[in-house]
């Protein structure tokens, strides 16, 4: 789905005379029920679909922008969990799977896609037409499949406490099937794109990238319909159900269960912080669902309703929806920022090297995991809580504001 000139391939009154040697470009007059072969009506349709200067500049801005935020917060994030012992953790080694997959889209498909939805015309060779539309669907299914290994992560951790948890090896070796599976599911656009030139009637050509598969080329093949049917249904129906599915149990077991007798202090920070911790991907998952549901909308539409594509402002219709899908990619390092107290030091302490903040207040060695202080909080015996042990927490205290400042 992805691999698609987004409307400005198929519509525009438009399809293509696949008998020639190349891949002409063919106008329908509906009112006269013919096709406008060679006439200067057909350039001047595809010059249509040439957006003025000042909203190319304006959708240059937004694609742009969401770029660099998507880039830089997912290797912020990498650096963050990789750099520091306190956060590897199997949650978080996960989390760097996505953003992994998230930096991915974001710096080696958006930009050369953007540029030919807005240009119609493909300046980056045969080869990275078929590497762009692998790289597309390849980091979209890492993505998803990552969330929902972190969503039964999750389930087993909290539904069955005494079971064992993942170790690093087997965290690993999930995430490399993620990644081996989501190849083979990309594997058909680096087999069928393939580049063509688009010769107008005017003399002037443009390339294009396009699927051609065994049966046609793109939005003619119904081996392509197929895909595109399944690609949708394991990378974003089941996916949501599965995971609405265990982030609902785990909510109930968090929110809703009542322990029997009473609870230790150390039994109570530990619901919370799995509250904290399902909350965020609750977040994430929400996220992700609300910016992918236009662009699988928008398939379904025009596939029934074809005449959709013929729409005067179809192609900046197109532009929104792809933008929303793709901005999914910066939202996740914002989530974790926002919701996460110690993803948001490691950003502070990230830009304040950078020379983006002042040193004030923060220590370069800081580490990213629970403070001292929490860490003399957690080493005291939950049931004793007479005075003498808050005096001593108070001290611990005051000597931390003492080192610190």
């Amino acid at each position: 789905m992805l691999d698609d000139l987004g409307p400005t391939a198929a519509s525009n009154l438009s399809t293509a005379n696949t008998d020639l040697h190349h891949f002409y470009v063919t106008f329908y007059d509906e009112v006269g029920d013919r096709y406008l072969n060679g006439s200067q009506n057909s350039t001047q349709g595809y010059q249509s679909f040439i957006l003025p200067w000042w909203r190319q500049v304006l959708w240059t801005v937004l694609f742009a922008g969401m770029v660099v935020v998507a880039t830089v917060g997912n290797l912020v994030v990498i650096w963050i969990v990789l750099a520091n012992k306190r956060m590897r953790s199997v949650t978080n080694y996960f989390l760097v799977n996505l953003s992994v997959a998230d930096a991915m889209v974001s710096t080696l498909n958006v930009t050369f896609n953007f540029t030919y939805m807005l240009n119609s015309d493909w300046p980056f060779g045969h080869f990275y037409c078929k590497f762009c539309q692998f790289i597309a669907v390849l980091s979209i299914s890492a993505s998803v499949f990552t969330l929902m290994a972190i969503s039964i992560d999750r389930y087993v951790a909290i539904m069955s406490p005494l079971r064992p948890r993942l170790g690093k090896r087997a965290t690993l070796g999930i995430a490399a099937a993620i990644w081996a599976g989501s190849s083979v599911i990309s594997s058909p656009n680096l087999i069928y794109f393939t580049t063509d030139s688009d010769v107008l009637p005017d003399g002037s050509a443009r390339r294009v990238c396009f699927g051609e598969w065994p049966d046609g080329i793109t939005t003619r093949s119904n081996l392509e319909y197929v895909y595109n049917v399944a690609f949708m249904v394991l990378t974003y129906f089941l996916p949501i159900m599965s995971m609405s599915y265990t982030y609902s149990r785990v909510g109930l077991e968090l929110w809703g269960s009542q322990s029997i007798g009473e609870c230790t202090q150390r039994q109570l920070d530990n619901v919370k912080s799995k509250r904290r911790v399902v909350k965020m991907m609750i977040v994430v998952v929400v996220i992700f669902a609300v910016c992918w549901l236009p662009f699988h909308v928008y398939f379904l539409v025009t596939s029934y309703y074809p005449d959709i594509t013929n729409y005067a402002h179809i192609q900046e219709i197109y532009l929104a929806i792809y933008w929303l899908a793709m901005s999914n990619s910066m939202y996740n390092p914002i989530i974790y920022c926002w919701m996460n107290s110690k993803f948001r030091r490691g950003f502070k302490q990230f830009f304040w090297c950078c020379g983006a903040f002042g040193g004030g207040g923060l220590s370069r060695h800081r580490p990213f995991g629970a403070d001292r202080l929490d860490r003399s909080m957690r080493s005291l015996s939950p049931s004793r809580k007479n005075g003498t042990i808050r005096i001593s927490m108070h001290s611990t205290y005051n000597n931390t504001l003492v080192s610190s400042a």
